[in-house]
């Protein structure tokens, strides 16, 4: 579904897998929802730029949740436009003044965020006015249980974030020992809130736009569904999803690095040995993660030489 599906006033920025998308909400008060990765930063402030020329200047910047391709780019915006206000879910306001980056889950990952501060919250149960319109906050669980939801009940238009994308689920992060929740659950729960506000209009946090005009949302629903539950079934294959999906993402980022690089790496990323907890009496986590690797270059999504590893272009992380 085309981003024609969107008002005229609401300006989709689609970006690819290591940088999310960007909404600008136009009007006297521009506001932009999420920022993209820091690797893009300077083209994220391009297109702001380039978008409001004969605008008013950038007044609002907006999250869905503080994972590193989706607030990236906030800190170039913070001092190209400084007198905009900066706002985080309410859950995550100590998180970002104290820049926890374990909390913030960089440490988590082996990710990088440049750090910024907030002055303002999204408070779930309410709501918040971006641009022209006003749209209600809504808490989600299973990718982030710090993220929100914005909706614009007019239009029927669902900023999801990551709670929803058109053909395939997010990582479920709350299924991580360390955060003691049935992720699961929160993430089955968080599309049990989505199909009661029924939305028109979905705008992924990454992806297409796509719309329920001819049933997308509904299917796009029904295959989340179908893919958790799978995962709650198997979840040795959530693991295995999960650390290929962030390998793909580190590559995405880095494009290439040396092989002990890239053993670094892993190794000071603890999600990996947390992951490998759902199949440790198994297999060893070495051969499982060497495992995943080789199918990742069988299916071209990166390359290995005698010295390196990379980022091979030609296969999405929508596609692993």
């Amino acid at each position: 579904m085309p981003a024609s599906l969107l008002p005229a006033d609401l300006q989709l920025f689609q970006r690819g897998w290591l940088s999310s998308n960007n909404l600008l909400c136009l009007g006297e008060r521009p506001a932009l929802v999420d920022t993209g990765h820091d690797k893009h930063a300077e083209l994220t402030l391009h297109l702001v730029q380039t978008a409001l020329l004969g605008q008013p200047p950038l007044h609002t910047i907006a999250h869905t949740h503080l994972h590193g391709d989706h607030c990236g780019g906030t800190a170039e915006l913070q001092a190209a436009y400084p007198e905009a206000r900066t706002l985080v879910a309410a859950s995550s306001w100590d998180t970002v003044q104290q820049w926890d980056e374990q909390r913030l889950t960089y440490e988590l990952t082996g990710q990088h965020c440049r750090r910024f501060a907030a002055n303002g919250v999204l408070q779930p149960g309410s709501t918040v006015q971006l641009g022209n319109h006003v749209w209600e906050i809504h808490a989600t669980a299973g990718h982030d249980s710090d993220a929100v939801m914005l909706f614009e009940p007019k239009q029927r238009l669902l900023l999801a974030g990551d709670a929803l994308w058109q053909n395939q689920v997010s990582i479920v992060f709350d299924t991580l020992p360390r955060f003691q929740r049935d992720g699961f659950a929160g993430f089955e729960a968080t599309l049990d809130r989505i199909e009661r506000l029924k939305p028109q209009v979905v705008v992924p946090g990454h992806g297409a736009v796509f719309g329920e005009v001819d049933g997308s949302v509904t299917a796009a629903l029904a295959s989340a569904r179908k893919r958790l539950a799978l995962f709650r079934e198997q979840p040795d294959q959530h693991a295995r999803y999960a650390a290929k999906a962030l390998i793909k993402y580190q590559l995405l980022d880095v494009e290439h690095m040396t092989h002990e690089g890239f053993r670094q790496w892993l190794a000071g990323a603890p999600v990996f040995a947390e992951l490998h907890n759902w199949v440790a009496g198994s297999i060893s986590r070495e051969a499982w993660l060497a495992d995943i690797l080789d199918e990742l270059e069988r299916k071209d999504a990166l390359w290995r030489s005698e010295t390196e590893i990379g980022d091979s272009p030609t296969v999405s992380r929508q596609r692993l």
